[in-house]
């Protein structure tokens, strides 16, 4: 009885094409951001702040990267952790020459270059498809690797090849403790997922949904596929960008290639497989079940006394996440995003029948 929109009119259409038109929704959102900006920095302690929130919030600002790619543009890759890659290398170089330069104008200009490699790599999508297309991009994701070690310029030198983030400072403020560096990473996340909600919900989402569905259609109605799916793979690398600056700089402290491996592209994909394609919500829900499963499993091992080993526990991982995937492709292809609007749906008819 609590979750009902009837008395709730809409005067307008700007009413109608809410993104939460339910109030009950929006309440909800409020909450939800209330809590995330002001009860977590103050109530979370280092560890929780540091390595449960912090990449889950990075991880989600990449999958939704990689959803409106793969999710709305229907344009399948695996150079996520490549593109992640070339934003953070691009902002420490930036940092490293410009060192006055402001660390937001700094994501805004890594995002940019990613943006550019990403649709460079995105022309062959012009003539190609599905697993070829696929593998393209994975080409991508080892040449955009093997650049960033064959060159020692983008490194700035270093022997090792593996290069300390330099210090953030945002307008005077010294970004340093745990819970300021997961602030900055709200911040940016909310402002960019509410972005791309609203990109999705356009006239540019439609395009990338209509080149998704049947491109040829598309094309017929008026649809340019070039600059829509060039679009895509620009916008969704610059999503990619800002999170590999992210997490080079607010998690690993470090910028080093081997960081936005191959596997990293894949975590990324298996995020949206099981969270939810073409959703923005279900981004957040596939990155906090690849952040918790770990944790779960230690959990649960703890608890029948077993001492699992880290071995252990990343191959128990890709094994859930295998029949996760599978499990989800032919009983719901739309993952958690949608059993939570099923969820939804149900609780605004309870306790009638459906």
């Amino acid at each position: 009885m609590l979750y009902r929109d009837s008395g709730q009119f809409k005067s307008t259409y700007e009413d109608d094409r809410a993104i939460f038109p339910i109030a009950q929704d929006r309440y909800a959102m409020l909450a939800l951001l209330a809590v995330a900006f002001v009860a977590v920095p103050i109530l979370g302690n280092d560890y929780w702040l540091r390595s449960i929130f912090t990449p889950f919030l990075i991880y989600s600002l990449a999958a939704i990267g990689l959803n409106i790619l793969t999710g709305y543009a229907g344009q399948v890759s695996l150079g996520a952790g490549g593109f992640m890659a070339v934003g953070a290398f691009s902002v420490y170089n930036l940092l490293v020459r410009v060192p006055e330069i402001n660390f937001i104008l700094a994501l805004v200009f890594g995002g940019l270059v990613a943006a550019a490699v990403g649709a460079l790599f995105g022309i062959p999508s012009l003539r190609i498809k599905g697993l070829y297309l696929m593998v393209a991009t994975l080409a991508a994701q080892f040449f955009i690797e093997w650049s960033f070690t064959k060159f020692p310029w983008f490194t700035n030198y270093a022997p090792s090849g593996v290069i300390s983030a330099t210090p953030i400072d945002m307008f005077g403020w010294k970004v340093e403790e745990s819970w300021e560096r997961y602030v900055l990473a709200l911040a940016v996340v909310t402002a960019m997922a509410l972005v791309a909600k609203n990109l999705v919900r356009g006239s540019i989402g439609r395009s990338w949904m209509a080149i998704r569905d049947m491109d040829v259609a598309a094309e017929i109605i008026g649809i340019q596929p070039m600059q829509t799916k060039l679009l895509a793979f620009a916008v969704s690398s610059f999503y990619c960008g800002v999170a590999g600056a992210l997490w080079a700089y607010l998690y690993l402290g470090t910028v080093e290639p081997v960081a936005f491996g191959i596997n990293t592209s894949f975590q990324i994909l298996f995020m949206i497989i099981i969270g939810g394609l073409g959703s923005i919500l279900g981004s957040f829900l596939g990155a906090g079940f690849i952040i918790l499963l770990p944790i779960f499993i230690n959990i649960a091992g703890t608890g029948l006394g077993l001492n699992l080993s880290t071995a252990f526990i990343s191959h128990m991982e890709f094994i859930i996440f295998g029949s996760l995937i599978i499990l989800f492709l032919i009983v719901e292809p739309h993952g958690l995003a949608r059993l939570w609007q099923i969820a939804k749906e149900k609780l605004r008819l309870w306790p009638f029948p459906y």
